[in-house]
């Protein structure tokens, strides 16, 4: 049954919201904003009486526009459009499919995200370098993380570097990627630019991978951009994330660091934190530093930063030296 266009999408919304009743409609508008919940109200006040079989295809277009989003969302519009193809025809097939893509936005290689790592590796690991950057630019950070560490060695930094120097990608680009998974991974197609990749991009990557591999990653990174590693390794690990290390840690932390950067970057800090860092010092310690920091007064925020930047790379130099260690994702990092 063809499709009518004689209603506007707020008629055919507000016809639809009739039709499913109050406790439907209700339900529906929870999930709806202020404005649109008046817009859908006023509309719903003026409909008049509609004809019965223009209501029933109303409701037709509905269920299939559900069903083809509830297709793309298991497989892609590749899959939802062949699927609908053989149920409705590709005329009808193709509008359904047009009227979802041109408001839905399917990010770049959705598929690839419920994928095993591996299995995507064996596609990827002898593509381009660029290639590979801009797949894992788009896969959940574990994943990506995953494929970067069983990359080959040589070939890590140099993906790594172009994931986080990435920026926007053309369509035609992202097409061409993707027909090469398409025909192994039942790919979907979205032209459109879309940004990804970027600094934070690889941080949350090397986050992820063993802390050998983030090692050899940022040795071939500092070869090929000092400047680019360094904003890298300063976005890693920041100053609130020294929650997460141990009650020694903390202790080497506290030792090797000048207290007056300790007291700067704890005038800054959240209560967390100047807990567990107090709970670290002596007695005599934090008192002293609890009543200079009373009488310290305001300190400019660029201070306070700048002083737990230099709290990171005291933590950065004591992991590098073996005697404290930061939790990652990879098994180097249990203690035994």
């Amino acid at each position: 049954m063809a499709l009518r266009k004689e209603f506007s999408g707020l008629q055919k919304a507000a016809i639809l919201l009739i039709s499913l009743g109050e406790d439907a409609a209700a339900n529906v508008f929870k999930h709806l904003s202020e404005e649109e919940i008046e817009k859908l109200t006023l509309e719903i006040s003026t409909v008049k009486k509609v004809d019965s079989t223009k209501k029933e295809e109303i409701l037709e277009e509905f269920y299939n526009l559900a069903i083809a989003q509830d297709y793309i969302s298991q497989g892609g519009i590749g899959y939802a459009k062949a699927i609908l193809e053989k149920a409705l025809g590709t005329e009808q097939a193709s509008m359904i499919i047009n009227r979802l893509t041109s408001s839905l936005q399917v990010k770049p290689f959705d598929f690839a995200r419920k994928a095993d790592p591996n299995q995507i590796l064996n596609f990827i690991q002898n593509e381009h370098p660029q290639t590979i950057a801009l797949i894992l630019s788009y896969l959940e950070a574990n994943q990506a993380a995953q494929i970067l560490s069983n990359l080959p060695e040589e070939m890590q930094g140099d993906v790594a570097k172009r994931i986080a120097l990435m920026d926007s990608t053309s369509p035609e680009i992202i097409f061409e990627v993707e027909q090469i998974l398409e025909q192994k991974l039942s790919a979907t197609v979205t032209q459109d630019y879309t940004k990804a990749g970027g600094i934070e991009a690889i941080v949350q990557v090397l986050n992820g991978v063993d802390r050998s591999t983030e090692r050899t990653i940022l040795e071939s990174l500092a070869v090929q951009d000092p400047e680019l590693t360094d904003e890298i390794k300063k976005r890693m690990f920041v100053f609130e994330d020294i929650v997460t290390l141990d009650n020694r840690a903390i202790q080497l932390v506290v030792r090797d660091c000048e207290n007056d950067d300790l007291l700067l970057a704890l005038k800054g800090a959240s209560d967390e934190v100047k807990e567990v860092i107090f709970n670290n010092m002596s007695t005599r310690m934090k008192e002293s530093f609890r009543e200079e920091m009373e009488i310290m007064g305001p300190v400019r925020l660029r201070d306070v930063e700048e002083a737990q930047s230099r709290i990171v790379s005291v933590i950065r130099r004591l992991e590098d030296a073996g005697e404290i260690v930061i939790a990652r994702g990879g098994g180097d990092d249990i203690i035994v």
